[in-house]
This record gives C-alpha cells, structure tokens and sequence, in this order.
C-alpha cells in the first residue's frame, strides 16, 4: 500500500521538503493543513506531542471487520483505524490494493510497502477515525500474535543493522550493464550490417537489456534504491517506460497487488490466468464442475513452455498496458512508451525500416518472454494457492513463496529474485542484501514450524511444470467425475 506520493503521474511520491496537504487530500469535510505547510514528519509528531489529545471513537474487530467492501473500507495501523474508502482512488498503488487489505489489520502491509513511514502519516492522519478497543487484541485473533511481534522485532533489527540502505554503486553498475548492451548492439549493427546471422546476435544482446532492466526498474518501483522517493519514480518511469515501452503505473497497480495477497484468489492478478490455464487447489475443481474447458488442461504444461511462455510479454503484458493507459488516462505514461518506440526507429531504423524495426522489437520481446515468465514463476506456482484466509503477513509471504540457491549465476539471471521470500517479506529491501537476510528468516520460520522452501534452479524450473501437471489433474477428476459429466457419457453410450 504506497502512500507517500501524490497521486500525479506515475503514482510519484511526495518529497519530504514540498507536502501539499491541501484541500484534495481533505477526508469527511475536514480542513488539511495549509498547501504551504513544509513540516517534516519529525516535526509534526513533535507538534503533536504539545497538543492535548482528544478522545478517540473506540471499535472492536467485530465492527471493523465488516468494512471490507469497495464501497466502505477500514484499515488498522497501530491500533488507529482510518476510512480509507474516499483516498482509494487517489492511491498511488492503485485502489485494489487498500480494498485487498480493508477490514483487516494492515500494520505489517503497511510498513513493507512504504520505506518512510513517517512522511505518510501526515496523510493517514485526515483519514483517521478511532482506535481499538483497550481491551482488544493487536490483531485478529486468528493471527499468530506471537509470530507478529517476532517479525516486527525482526524488522527492528534489519533496520538498525541498515539493510534497507542501497549501495548506488551497485545499481549504477546494473544500469550501465543495460546502457552497454543497447549501445553494442547499435555499433554491431552499424560496423557489421544487418544480415540474419548480425540481427540474431543483437537480438541477444537486447534480450539480456531487456530482462535486466525489468529487474532494475522492479527495484524502483519498491523505491529501495534512492532515499528520496520520487527518484526512486522518475528513473522507473524512464527504464519500464523509455527502455522496456510499458506503463509504469499499470505496472505498479498490478505489481503492489501481487505483493499485498500472494496467491490469493481472486486478488492476486498473477494468478487469474483462467480460462487458459488452471493452478492451484481450487481453480481447478472451481472449473471441472462448471464445464470449463477452453482448451484441453491435461496439455497446459506443454502450452505453457510454447505458447503461453513466449507470448506472456508481446502479446498479453503489451496489450494490456496499452489498454490501461488509454482506458485510464495515462498520458505521462504513453509519452514515455511512445519515446521507446522512437528511439528503436532511429537507432534502428536506417538499416531495418519501420516494419523491420518493429519486427525486431517483437523478436527481442518474444526472446525476453520466456527467461521473465520462469523466473516470475518458480517461486510461486509450485506453492500455496488459497483464498482469503487472513493469516499475518509473515505467514501469508512465505507460503506463497519459495527461494532458488545461491550463486552468482543465479543472482544475475533472476535479479536476485532468486531470494523471493525474502523479496516478499522486505519488499523496499535492495536486493543485493537479501543474503544476508535470509539466515535470520530461516531462524524465524523455524522457530515458529513454517517452511522454509530453498531448491536448486533447475528443481524449480521443472516444479513450475509438475505443478500445472497436478493441477490438470485436478480438473480432469472433477471435469469426468461430475454427475452431469457422468450422465451426459452414458447418454452419448
């Protein structure tokens, strides 16, 4: 949930030196504080410190639990609870995100997501409309209070050990290994010409640009590289936008999604990928009684290395990146995509042509694909796939993710995402120090009997696949087994 920002352009987020708290940030009627008002968050706590505290409605889980509609949304942080249901549409990470989280005690949420708690206060603070009871728990009472305050103790730890600080060096590094290839490749094709055997080559060289800066600019969009949030924006806009021709925000709402309920149907869009394919548990029995069958599941994990691998980003994330920008008015966003397209057709285009540059384009994409989907998806396919059950944050990250072993190797070919629950569980951690994170998180699972899933890479390339295997197997048992089906067969005998 990503509060810190204005909801302007990419969902940039706010300075700490230039707030505006004006009118449009106003909840229930009640004046903000003054557009000129530049307090820093420090500043307005010690404010509020001398002023006499006033008396706050008190509810319990009960009350709260039943403002959970996109219509009427309560959120716990602290033990204040806020009306989020007037800011959803202003959130910078998209309104689904607050909805995924409403009736529910968003604490950890909350402070994964946001790197400066402090400067998003000052926009909780119109929102907020009472408290807990005194004599309520912190969380739900389905929660594991114990785990819950061991990962916040956690987290405590890492913050004073500064894992959440970046070395620039390391993602100057990352971003000049993007720069480099596209200007090699150029120089290929100026020096060498454009044969069959030259545009194969390049298209390599792209390929690796492309997926590596889809890794970088997933770092700035969890803003874990710069102090001050909105470079963390502007450089994501530029690589995700200029360098890879995609929105930033239609990304974003998508990605924050994916982070706040993991394998959470329906609420993870990572996961809706019906009616082409069937995972998990549910779906596919949800399916095999219905009579759905679009295309033949028993084969899905042989479409899935074909069609569905190498289509995932020319044809599907494409399409629907354009179709949010128009829909939605992103017109920061189709500026920057536009300048993509630009720039291939004239560094391109004088030994390709318009259409051979386009083809070209969609070659390195299609070459992209495949390396992007399997790296996406071997940490979380194989795992839990479940509906809402409300667990604490800790517990809900790490069933729905698993890690790959370490290697250089491996760290350069998934961006250290290799590393995914520790990914998910610190998402504005840069990313160069989740390995020293991990031993700490293996501790904590288990002490409290939680697994703790690290596989070789090939394992988890193929799990991805057994997998797809058992969920089509699901479907088949449900799909021939249903006393409809099982009528209809005789019937046609």
């Amino acid at each position: 949930m990503k509060f810190e920002d204005k909801p302007k352009g990419n969902g940039s987020l706010v300075d700490e030196n230039q707030l505006d708290l004006g009118a449009k940030h106003q909840a229930n009627g009640k004046p903000g504080a003054s557009g000129k008002a530049k307090l820093s968050a420090r500043q307005e706590a010690n404010a509020k410190c001398d002023l006499p505290r006033k008396s706050l409605n008190r509810y319990t889980w009960q009350e709260i639990q039943r403002h959970n509609q996109e219509a009427d949304q309560w959120l716990v942080i602290n033990r204040k609870v806020y009306d989020v249901t007037g800011w959803a549409h202003r959130h910078p990470g998209g309104p689904k995100v607050l909805n995924h989280c409403a009736g529910e005690d968003a604490t950890d949420v909350f402070r994964a997501m946001h790197p400066n708690p402090d400067i998003v206060q000052l926009y909780l603070k119109p929102l907020l409309i009472g408290e807990l009871a005194p004599e309520k728990p912190n969380q739900e009472r389905n929660k594991n209070s114990q785990l819950v305050e061991d990962f916040q103790e956690l987290r405590r730890t890492l913050e004073a050990m500064n894992m959440f600080h970046a070395n620039l060096g390391f993602f100057f590094l990352h971003l000049a290994q993007i720069l480099i290839l596209e200007a090699l490749a150029w120089v290929i094709e100026w020096h060498f010409g454009s044969g069959w055997l030259i545009t194969i080559f390049i298209s390599l060289l792209l390929m690796v640009a492309q997926v590596q800066g889809s890794f970088l600019q997933h770092d700035m969009g969890h803003l874990s590289i710069f102090k001050k949030s909105k470079w963390n924006c502007l450089m994501q806009i530029f690589l995700v936008g200029h360098l890879k021709g995609f929105s930033a925000k239609w990304w974003n709402n998508r990605h924050f999604q994916h982070h706040v309920k993991p394998n959470i149907y329906p609420k993870d869009p990572d996961i809706k990928v019906g009616p082409f394919f069937v995972i998990g548990d549910l779906q596919p029995v949800k399916y095999g009684k219905k009579k759905i069958k679009f295309i033949n599941y028993e084969k899905q994990h042989l479409y899935f290395c074909t069609a569905g691998a190498t289509l995932l980003i020319p044809v599907y994330f494409n399409m629907d990146s354009i179709q949010a920008m128009f829909r939605r008015r992103y017109w920061e966003d189709i500026a920057w995509v536009s300048s993509f397209y630009i720039h291939y057709f004239i560094t391109f285009g004088p030994f390709y042509g318009i259409f051979g540059t386009l083809m070209l384009i969609y070659l390195v994409k299609f070459l992209e694909s495949p390396w992007t989907l399997y790296v996406s998806q071997m940490s979380h396919t194989p795992m839990k796939i479940s509906k809402e059950e409300n667990q604490d944050w800790f517990s809900t990250q790490v069933l729905a993710t698993c890690n790959v072993e370490q290697s250089f190797f491996n760290d350069w070919f998934t961006g250290h995402l290799n590393f995914q629950i520790e990914h998910h569980l610190f998402p504005t951690m840069p990313h160069h120090n989740y390995h020293k994170v991990a031993p700490l998180v293996k501790s904590l699972c288990a002490k409290h009997e939680l697994p703790y899933v690290n596989k070789p890479m090939l394992k988890a390339f193929g799990d991805i696949l057994r997998a797809l295997k058992k969920s089509a197997a699901l479907w088949m048992d449900a799909y021939y087994s249903h006393p409809e089906t099982m009528w209809m067969c005789v019937s046609l005998h």
